[in-house]
């Protein structure tokens, strides 16, 4: 496995909701995202991300507990802005919890949380979890308007949404590939000169994941769906190993 050099090497958040998703299409147990997670702190990821959903469509609430008694890996857990949510998070206390937007109709959360907008629903939630010391992350857009709302919100980390990057290059648009590019790189580097740590994540693939893990302002990129899939055919351990070279090669 590849070194890197970089002085602030890039951390890999290995979101495990769709090995629960596999298992919820039979009911019963298997496959286990716990064991899932302990595959991922096995062979060197840096931590671990689940989304329990509103409907519960794949992590239950069981697992936040299997999965912090199973690694000792920081649990980064995304939810939603609502009460529901903030009384879990703060009954689990995960190292970290990205506020992430969330409608029952969707597959997958599409675009980022509007933060300017949700001002006023946020400041309680925020405010309740960093008083109870968990890491409090918002899943937005790489625009001036949302990373505004995060440093008047007081978050010490935003996360950028990647997937209008990673649709460019699904439509072979270069001039749009390459403006969002520039878009994501230049919110990462006004994120850290504000003082937030900027990660990035949504439709990240070994193919264009490279550009996205090369821009120096990144801490931590998380990356789920696209690395279970890959498990099906080459093992989760495989899976990871590569994406976290691929990630080393390009810093």
């Amino acid at each position: 496995m590849s070194t890197s050099l970089h002085p602030h090497p890039l951390r890999l958040g290995v979101n495990i909701d769709h090995v629960a998703t596999i298992r919820n299409a039979r009911g019963g147990d298997h496959p286990d995202p716990v064991r899932a997670a302990e595959i991922v702190a096995r062979c060197g990821g840096d931590g671990i991300t689940a989304h329990l959903r509103e409907d519960r469509r794949h992590i239950r609430d069981e697992d936040l507990a299997r999965i912090q008694a199973a690694t000792n890996l920081p649990l980064n857990l995304e939810m939603a802005a609502t009460p529901e949510m903030l009384e879990i998070a703060l009954r689990h206390a995960p190292h970290a919890a990205c506020i992430v937007p969330e409608k029952r109709e969707e597959r997958t959360t599409e675009g980022g949380l509007d933060a300017a907008g949700l001002h006023n629903t946020l400041v309680p939630i925020v405010d309740e979890l960093k008083g109870a010391g968990i890491r409090v992350s918002l899943f937005i857009e790489a625009t001036e308007r949302q990373l505004d709302a995060a440093l008047k919100l007081g978050v010490p980390v935003v996360e950028f949404h990647t997937g209008e990057y990673a649709h460019a290059i699904l439509d072979g648009d270069a001039e749009r590939t390459s403006s969002e590019l520039k878009r994501i790189a230049d919110m990462a580097a006004l994120a850290a000169k504000n003082g937030i740590e900027p990660h990035a994540g949504h439709g990240l693939t070994y193919e264009n994941v490279q550009p996205i893990a090369a821009i120096p302002q990144l801490a931590e990129l998380n990356i789920g769906h696209y690395l279970i899939g890959e498990a099906v055919f080459t093992g989760l351990e495989a899976a990871v190993l590569k994406m976290r070279d691929l990630m080393d090669d390009a810093r």
